[in-house]
């Protein structure tokens, strides 16, 4: 019997301690899951987050690049690609390559679609976007760099010379030729600094203007330059701790604004036509047009009622060259003294009606200074603007009417660059932003310097010359700008016209640049723009007004190959992007937020797989795995 009972009780025994051990595993992993709250998405991230941390650090070969979990933010100049395969058993959709004849497409400055809208006012030149309702429909592919593309070189030589594969445009060598604006050297192109109205070069022609302008003071930090051919006022003012945000319109005139990015200079396509400019009252220190083309006594005045409503009080206007100085110069302009004398009369009447007073003529430069104070003698006939919501700018259209002065709500003094990059706006000290006082404006820039500090860790090439051409999809007030200022670098600090408070006055206020811009539509620029793309919430902001995926298409369109994106929203949304951007040939790594692994917002970094649409012809770069590491980087 004994015997019996042992038997019987040893043939009970491992079933029991299978269920013990059954549900000791089940409670264990439950109570793991409860911890961390957010299940599966937020054990995915933890995981990817420890693989960054064990690989924080730059390499220690003779190779400059770094990685992070296999993450590059090395550079590259062309080369065969390699392979790498993903194990996912479930692939997402591929986005194929475009046309190679679409590498330099802008879908909201389209030359065919541009044709048909009206030549008044350069209606044409503005932007008109693809839309669904008019049967257009947006290109669900990736934008292909031209064959041979090259990381542009650093700034401060990027300034001088620009790869010839990245913008293979002669046109301007041709046209420009004795204006010195830009020489074709063989495998690059040479911006000697010239322009129509400083052949003898930027430089010159700025410390002509500097004896008026007190650029050295850091009183005139932003500099708004209408029409800027190739953007060499804002590229020679960087050196002097100027920023010029420089615009003009594709037109004939090829590659202009795109040549001006690819030397790092401030740019966007943009015209003075019908719309009103795309930033808030009061943003610049001066405005510049140097043979702009813009007929500034037309339209009752109404492109100098727009310069007027940017410029901040006390700021300067430059106008240099027709109908300045007519008299010595109506011949070599081929207009008649009357007609200049004419249009000088409307420019000088519209100037007084602004309260902006005449500084100086020197040579064919004239230069204006608005002043401060409200104008005490302004015509009956000159119409003031609506005061309502005057930073609702967005698609409306320009008046012939004069902004109302700021008032007490937003006034106060700006300190000198680089004083006010840090110090409280005005705008804020007066209460004119909802919701932020000095302390939580203050609270708000430590908190990106803590985000920085962060992405620092995962990328050690923000503390580098890496990034020259930076984006913030959704600024706020500036302070993930404010936390990587370097003089080597800029930002477009946008404001998307979704977010709830319009704070691109502040950034302005702080001497930032930035404008605003609605994400479901393409951005004014051209393809390969940008070295890095910022998000913050940006997704989160969109998610119930357009699509995702043509929110990262256009992403990809406007960032340059090998350039990074990252991207700080809720786990569960950059999950969704980490997936679709795997077939928009980038590389991913997910990091959790930097103060606990159980926050719900997570950050993804991303890199974009260099490849051309000469490689589309090879197998390698068909592979959605293919990258350009081992491409080498000695040039």
């Amino acid at each position: 019997m004994a015997n019996n009972k042992s038997g019987s009780s040893g043939a009970r025994s491992p079933l029991s301690l299978v269920v013990a051990m059954a549900l000791c595993c089940f409670f264990y992993l439950l109570g793991a899951w409860q911890r961390s709250g957010y299940g599966k998405g937020d054990a995915i991230a933890a995981a990817i987050n420890h693989q960054a941390a064990c690989s924080d650090n730059p390499s220690s070969s003779s190779s400059s690049s770094s990685t992070a979990a296999g993450l590059t933010f090395e550079t590259h100049h062309g080369g065969a690609s390699t392979n790498a395969s993903s194990s996912s058993p479930a692939l997402p959709e591929i986005f194929p390559a475009c046309a190679a004849s679409l590498a330099d497409h802008m879908p909201c400055h389209d030359q065919d679609r541009a044709m048909k809208f009206p030549r008044k006012n350069m209606v044409y030149r503005e932007r008109h976007c693809p839309t669904a309702a008019a049967g257009d429909r947006r290109l669900r592919c990736l934008v292909p760099a031209p064959a041979g593309y090259m990381t542009p070189f650093p700034w401060p030589k990027s300034r001088d010379y620009v790869p010839f594969a990245n913008a293979p445009y002669k046109s301007l060598t041709v046209e420009k030729a004795v204006q010195n604006w830009v020489q074709y050297e063989g495998a690059v192109f040479r911006f000697p600094g010239g322009g129509t109205q400083f052949p003898k070069g930027a430089d010159e022609y700025i410390d002509c203007l500097a004896t008026v302008v007190p650029f050295n003071s850091g009183h005139v930090r932003t500099v708004l330059d209408t029409g800027c051919g190739v953007a060499s006022l804002g590229a020679y003012l960087d050196s002097r701790g100027v920023i010029a945000m420089s615009f003009a319109p594709r037109d004939s005139h090829e590659a202009q604004v795109q040549f001006a990015l690819e030397r790092g200079v401030p740019a966007f396509i943009g015209v003075l036509g019908s719309i009103k400019l795309p930033f808030p009252p009061r943003s610049f220190d001066m405005a510049h047009c140097s043979r702009c083309l813009i007929p500034w006594g037309a339209n009752g005045g109404m492109y100098m009622m727009e310069i007027d409503r940017v410029l901040r009080p006390g700021g300067y206007w430059v106008l240099s060259g027709p109908p300045i100085n007519w008299k010595a110069n109506h011949k070599a302009w081929e207009r008649t003294e009357a007609d200049l004398a004419a249009e000088q009369q409307r420019i000088e009447e519209y100037a007084a009606m602004l309260c902006w007073e005449k500084v100086t003529e020197i040579n064919e430069i004239g230069i204006w200074w608005k002043r401060p104070e409200p104008c005490p003698d302004r015509p009956a006939e000159a119409r003031a603007c609506d005061e309502a919501n005057q930073d609702d700018v967005w698609y409306k259209n320009m008046e012939a009417c004069i902004t109302p002065p700021a008032g007490a709500s937003a006034g106060g003094e700006l300190q000198p660059f680089p004083g006010r990059l840090t110090a409280v706006p005005p705008r804020i000290m007066s209460g004119s932003v909802p919701g932020f006082t000095a302390e939580s404006y203050e609270e708000e820039n430590r908190l990106w310097e803590r985000h920085v500090v962060a992405y620092k860790k995962v990328n050690y090439k923000l503390n580098t010359e890496r990034y020259r051409n930076i984006m913030d999809m959704n600024a706020g007030v500036g302070g993930f700008a404010a936390a990587i200022f370097s003089p080597k670098a800029w930002v477009m600090n946008v404001v998307p016209t979704a977010a709830e408070l319009s704070t691109l006055g502040v950034v302005y206020e702080r001497g930032l640049i930035g404008m605003y811009h609605d994400w479901c539509e393409a951005f004014s620029t051209y393809p390969r723009t940008y070295d890095l793309i910022h998000g913050n919430g940006i997704f989160t902001l969109y998610k119930d007004r357009c699509k995702m995926e043509d929110i990262l298409l256009e992403m990809d369109r406007i960032l340059r190959p090998e350039g990074t994106v990252i991207l700080r929203d809720d786990v569960e949304i950059l999950l969704k992007v980490q997936r679709t951007v795997q077939g928009m040939r980038w590389k991913t790594l997910m990091a959790n937020h930097e103060d606990s692994p159980h926050i719900r917002e997570k950050v993804l970094y991303a890199v974009k797989r260099y490849w051309t649409a000469a490689g589309e012809d090879s197998e390698e770069q068909k592979n959605m795995g293919s990258s350009s590491e081992g491409k080498g980087s000695e040039e």
